[in-house]
């Protein structure tokens, strides 16, 4: 079974955010980049697939500039076999980055993708629900637990449904456990794994592996329609909160909250 994990290059989840002074977007120049958490997370899940022979192949695809490609690098190292860089000029909208990966699941025949439940950047959280509608598959999202089982119940001769996937994800009200037929759309959740560290000698062997760069308009489906549906008109940083105060009773307290703050 072939795995397809879209992975996104992100501002490192450690750098503080800032805003151009024109509040057209945030400044990225100088800024340290990395892969999304959340797809480091799907991609050790897949390549732990990998290691227990669910999963025969991992091709790892990011879409963006020339710079994702030392994100692809990264994920070669983690154990992805080969990468896949679609180059596009700008920011690209979440229902547009579904339009190619759907392209690219049905060229390479896919049978399973992996991705982030969202990107650290944007937090849309919507690629991977509009893959599965656009392609017609089952699809579990926010997963925090995922097992391959036989099915029992399907006794014909195609491969893809030859397992089960029984995935659970955590809702507002607790866990809850679906059944999965594949094909299918997973995004995973913080705490479905921990991330393995990537050693040196598995750097040294991605740089052998095959990292193929095309553009949008390469791809199979010559009628692709990537025009954008949003705009943004504004960015701007949160305002700063005032900080707290010490009281010294309940009755400063709450002269406080009537005259002050207004709340009473």
């Amino acid at each position: 079974m072939k795995c397809l994990v879209a992975v996104k290059r992100v501002i490192d989840f450690n750098v503080k955010i800032r805003v151009k002074l024109d509040g057209s977007g945030v400044d990225t120049e100088h800024v340290k980049m990395s892969m999304n958490p959340f797809d480091e997370i799907a991609l050790e899940e897949a390549v732990r697939l990998k290691e227990a022979g669910t999963v025969s192949e991992i091709l790892a695809v990011s879409v963006g500039n020339e710079s994702c490609q030392e994100t692809l690098r990264a994920a070669l190292a983690r154990g992805a076999d080969r990468a896949l860089l679609v180059k596009v000029g700008s920011y690209i909208e979440p229902l547009n980055v579904a339009k190619i990966l759907k392209s690219i699941v049905e060229q390479e025949q896919c049978s399973l993708v992996w991705l982030g439940k969202q990107a650290i950047d944007d937090d849309c959280n919507q690629t991977g629900q509009m893959l599965a509608g656009l392609l017609g598959w089952a699809q579990g999202t926010n997963v925090s637990k995922v097992t391959f089982k036989a099915d029992t119940t399907d006794k014909t001769d195609n491969n893809s449904n030859l397992l089960i996937v029984e995935v659970t994800r955590e809702i507002d009200g607790g866990l809850e456990v679906l059944n999965l037929q594949l094909p299918a759309v997973l995004t995973a959740d913080l705490r479905l794994n921990t991330p393995r560290y990537i050693s040196l000698p598995n750097v040294m062997k991605a740089k052998s592996k095959p990292l193929t760069v095309v553009s949008a308009a390469e791809l199979s489906d010559s009628a692709l329609d990537l025009n954008p549906h949003t705009k943004t008109l504004k960015v701007e940083a949160p305002k700063m909160h005032r900080t707290g105060v010490m009281v010294k009773d309940v009755q400063e307290l709450v002269e406080k909250l009537k005259n002050e703050a207004k709340v009473l």
